[in-house]
């Protein structure tokens, strides 16, 4: 396997595991429990899970109405975007 398929896996994996983040924290959000730290969400988003967080957003209303929140989160897929432009360039 190739560094690119590593990259890839990468991807997937990270936003799989921001989207899983964000459905725990609806559901305990739901319940009135124990959530999961805000910084923990954006981490996750800044470390390439932007767009699983997105979907799980849209999907599940989750911080929708919290604009900070929904910044950071843009500032997290743009910020991923540029690092895939990087990543594209250097690995070519």
């Amino acid at each position: 396997m190739n560094y690119k398929n590593y990259i890839l896996i990468y991807i997937v994996i990270i936003n799989l595991f921001s989207y899983v983040l964000f459905y725990i924290d609806k559901k305990k959000a739901k319940k009135d429990k124990w959530r999961i730290k805000e910084s923990t969400l954006h981490l996750s988003s800044f470390l390439g899970g932007s767009v699983g967080s997105i979907i799980a957003m849209i999907l599940f209303h989750h911080k929708t109405k919290k604009l900070k929140f929904c910044i950071i989160t843009f500032l997290a897929l743009v910020f991923n975007i540029y690092i895939g432009y990087k990543l594209f360039l250097l690995l070519q």
